[in-house]
């Protein structure tokens, strides 16, 4: 995925929710040698796992992706992929499992590292997962999600400076503007500077579709708890 994301209210208990994660909406392909009708099969069954994951059946989509890690033994973004779901669905443990696995099949894949840096920050190992965001920017410096994530974490550990920078340098890049604008006023909200807080909440609240209107579950929750912090800044007002 590279679309769907989860934000909460920044609790390292709830960080299996805050971290932006690479999705279940757009699961990472790779290039196949074998047959045009292996790569059709192939695709069909990561489709359905796509199809699967978007409608919360998490157990489906991992019969999915099991069976094309057993057909596909080698490919890195299934388990990564599969991992994701692992991760979502609760089961840390495995989803790690996972992650790990596909950064043995390719140390190169950004997301993986990513992924299990959200982990790490989910288990409160924040120094572990900055050195996976690290590792995520340095293979892809145009990964908005890692730059996120660094800049949540960098506030998880009061650097909120830090915080502020990784969160600008994300909105050079045109993409997940509200999720960013929500993160930079949560982190001056946190800082204390109320005034730039209300305004980034008030600029991610435009690019949101309203809780009447809103058929993406993400900026459903996105537009929910901006409206959370935003109630409980202007109750310390």
């Amino acid at each position: 995925m590279n679309s769907h994301s989860f934000l909460t209210s920044g609790d390292q208990q709830n960080n299996c929710y805050q971290y932006v994660v690479n999705n279940t909406l757009g699961f990472s392909q790779h290039e196949t040698n074998g047959s045009g009708q292996s790569a059709v099969k192939e695709s069909y069954l990561r489709s359905c796992a796509l199809k699967s994951a978007k409608q919360g059946d998490y157990i489906q989509a991992i019969a999915l992706l099991n069976e094309l890690i057993r057909r596909y033994p080698h490919n890195a973004a299934d388990y990564n992929n599969r991992g994701l779901i692992y991760f979502q669905s609760g089961e840390k443990q495995k989803a790690f499992c996972d992650y790990n696995t596909a950064l043995d099949l390719n140390p190169n894949l950004a997301s993986a590292y990513n992924n299990r840096a959200n982990y790490y920050a989910a288990c409160g190992e924040l120094a572990a997962a900055l050195a996976d965001y690290d590792q995520a920017i340095d293979l892809n410096p145009r990964y908005v999600r890692a730059w996120i994530n660094r800049g949540i974490t960098f506030r998880d550990l009061g650097q909120y400076e830090e915080a502020i920078n990784n969160l600008e340098i994300a909105l050079l890049f045109g993409q997940l503007e509200a999720h960013i604008w929500a993160e930079r006023g949560r982190t001056y909200h946190l800082w204390g500077d109320w005034n730039c807080a209300i305004a980034d909440y008030r600029r991610a609240m435009a690019k949101l579709p309203t809780l009447d209107n809103s058929v993406d579950i993400s900026a459903y929750r996105l537009r929910l708890q901006i409206e959370t912090w935003l109630n409980d800044l202007l109750s310390e007002k």
